[in-house]
């Protein structure tokens, strides 16, 4: 997969582990872009260790399913990370 593709799926894997997560959350756009990109690297590792997965279409369903798993992931470190901070 490409590098804007790769932003892309990033992003909207992003979006939709915000939708996902319940509660008022931080940051805006590049927040959810910088997590969601990171998300879906993390997905995508996981998917390939542990599945033997090739996660390199933009189109299939394995590549959105472990990017949103990863996006939920990071994003829920990062709102347990700064939740503490602000308490």
């Amino acid at each position: 997969m490409g590098f804007i593709p790769f932003l892309i799926l990033g992003l909207l894997a992003g979006i939709i582990a915000r939708i996902i997560l319940p509660g008022k959350q931080r940051g805006g756009f590049w927040l959810t872009l910088l997590l969601g990109v990171l998300g879906a690297m993390l997905g995508g590792w996981l998917g390939g260790l542990i599945f033997d997965i090739s996660l390199d279409q933009f189109w299939s369903w394995q590549s959105w399913l472990f990017s949103v798993i990863g996006a939920l992931i990071v994003i829920g470190v990062f709102e347990m990370i700064f939740k503490r901070k602000a308490d």
